[in-house]
């Protein structure tokens, strides 16, 4: 597909941008990669999110969509028929069922992080952690279910719980230099050998953040 028919609006730092370009590799397709300063919104975003003004977007043509997971099931509808790797399951219910998690991850998960990383005292911090504590005890007997045995999610292949939790690898990486360990080899081995197994992928690497750069990032926000 030629670069001028997609086009991505988002940033390096942003784990839904990450989230979006994910997808569009699994599916193979070519884009452009728009990395949109945040204090200066471009004209094109503005027009292209007018509702929210925020990232990521991906133009399709001369359509935009907007929301990361939607922009994923976006993705995964249009392209499912030209034998490249499918990501939402098949099966209604199960496909059901990978909606909820990814709603969960972006509720429960991603919260409590980002609330944990940027509290501003240590009371705060401890209870936003012990909260993502238990997320990730969820989250790992979701893909002892989910997997039947494999390494992912989705089964032997990436699949959108795999994509809506891996995008937010490199933060969990900054958390682990800021605050310590993100997984607990005792409670979630499973997620502690799918980190690693998604981060390797042929379709994941390369595409997340570099961590030295977002701890820089991150350090810059919390002096803000």
């Amino acid at each position: 597909m030629a670069t001028n028919e997609l086009k991505l609006l988002g940033g390096w730092y942003s784990p839904f941008s990450v989230r979006v370009q994910i997808a569009l590799s699994i599916k193979g397709l070519d884009y452009e990669n728009i990395v949109e300063n945040l204090k200066l919104k471009s004209d094109l975003l503005l027009q292209s999110n007018p509702v929210y003004k925020k990232i990521p977007v991906l133009i399709h043509g001369d359509k935009p969509i907007c929301e990361s997971a939607n922009i994923v099931e976006y993705i995964d509808e249009v392209w499912k028929d030209d034998g490249t790797p499918s990501i939402l399951p098949s099966n209604t219910y199960d496909k059901a069922i990978a909606r909820f998690w990814v709603a969960y991850i972006d509720d429960k998960f991603f919260n409590s992080m980002r609330n944990g990383l940027f509290a501003q005292d240590e009371d705060s911090k401890k209870t936003y952690f012990e909260q993502l504590e238990q997320v990730l005890v969820t989250l790992e007997d979701v893909i002892n279910q989910c997997s039947k045995g494999n390494d992912f999610f989705g089964g032997d292949k990436i699949g959108f719980i795999d994509i809506a939790l891996g995008c937010y690898l490199s933060w969990m990486r900054v958390k682990e230099k800021l605050t310590g360990k993100m997984f607990d080899e005792a409670k979630t081995p499973a997620l502690v050998k799918w980190a690693e197994t998604f981060a390797a992928h042929p379709a994941v690497n390369g595409i997340l953040p570099e961590t030295d750069k977002l701890l820089e990032y991150a350090k810059a926000m919390l002096q803000k």
